[in-house]
């Protein structure tokens, strides 16, 4: 039986310094296959992981949470057939929902000798409250469906906000492990006693079927009927105020949106070279503009300075540069809403 991790976190959580720090203890000597779901046409992180030495099978095609399903479920077949590994770990990408990648390991499960391991969701102390806040239901998800839950930038955070984000982690995941202390300073058994600390595997997954079932019948309802209640809800204003709160919070319970229906994802191959200059110039305007908000962006660009490449990567409120080795072209993504697909070329190639 192959074990399947599930390693989730939104956007630039830091998801890969945690994979790095259990490739080296708790995978260390373990046949490793590591599957990433991109969401976004451009994949990127399979560059920054190259030097662990394990296999990368990018899927760049869409969002795991809904037009990836079928693949997706094939992809862990094929991974099972031609490596043979003893453990999975699937790395979803950052709009994705956590019990979508669980419901997708479960289907193929017993075809394809697979069980459901740990459920990880790493969470950016920093920018728990404004991802809670913009982006809900996605947020939430990835804290209600883990068992252990891995606080990074605990380190840097300001007073107050790994305190806060405890609470929002409690307040919708009361059992999950919080891995408070930075991973990079924990040893293999702090580690795996985090890991082990398990919630109801079986809730989990009828919890994620109903809530799927549920989405597939309001998506088809809303498909039907849109227009009409468009007009409806616009034109006649017939009830109360409380009545309208409390339609509104069954709205916001029931209904389940799609990742690529709320967020834009953009990415290229370039052969254009870039100064870091540059790169920073894109980012601080990004930071200081009211139309959207870059959610997330990271790219392997050629310098326009000397034969190095530049590696980047951004979240709000925080931009990395480094220096690598080239690859065989340019790539930029960009996950962003607000922005449409043509705005973030012109930006970015224009």
């Amino acid at each position: 039986m192959v074990k399947v991790d599930i390693i989730s976190g939104f956007l630039g959580a830091g998801k890969t310094t945690l994979i790095q720090k259990l490739l080296k203890t708790v995978y260390k000597n373990q046949n490793i296959v590591l599957i990433e779901n991109e969401f976004g046409e451009i994949g990127i992180d399979g560059g920054f992981l190259k030097e662990a030495g394990i296999e990368i099978k990018e899927m760049n095609s869409g969002c795991i949470c809904c037009s990836l399903v079928g693949d997706f479920s094939a992809s862990l077949k094929e991974v099972v057939e031609t490596y043979h590994p003893e453990r999975i770990i699937i790395e979803p990408s950052g709009v994705g929902k956590l019990s979508d990648v669980m419901r997708a390991v479960e289907g193929v499960k017993d075809e394809a000798g697979l069980e459901i391991g740990y459920r990880i969701t790493v969470l950016d102390v920093n920018k728990c409250k404004m991802y809670l806040k913009n982006f809900g239901e996605f947020y939430v998800n990835q804290i209600e469906y883990a068992s252990t839950v891995v606080f990074s930038r605990t380190d840097i955070a300001k007073e107050g906000k790994t305190e806060a984000a405890l609470a929002v982690v409690k307040e919708h995941n009361s059992e999950a492990a919080v891995v408070t202390t930075p991973v990079e300073q924990l040893d293999e058994e702090s580690l795996l006693a985090a890991l082990n600390h398990t919630t109801g595997l079986e809730e989990m997954l009828k919890k994620a079927e109903k809530e799927h079932a549920e989405h597939e019948h309001h998506h088809h309802d809303e498909h039907e009927h849109h227009h009409e209640d468009h007009e409806h809800h616009h034109e006649h204003d017939k009830h109360s105020h409380a009545e309208h709160e409390h339609h509104h919070a069954e709205h916001e319970h029931h209904h389940h949106h799609h990742a690529d229906d709320i967020f834009t994802s953009w990415g290229t191959e370039t052969s254009n070279a870039y100064t870091q200059d540059r790169l920073r110039a894109i980012f601080d305007k990004f930071e200081q503009e009211s139309k959207g908000t870059i959610l997330r962006s990271k790219g392997i660009v050629k310098n326009a300075e000397d034969s190095q490449w530049i590696y980047f990567d951004y979240v709000p409120g925080q931009f990395e540069i480094r220096i690598g080795n080239p690859d065989y072209t340019g790539k930029v993504v960009v996950i962003a809403a607000g922005y449409t697909e043509q705005e973030l070329e012109k930006i970015f190639l224009g």
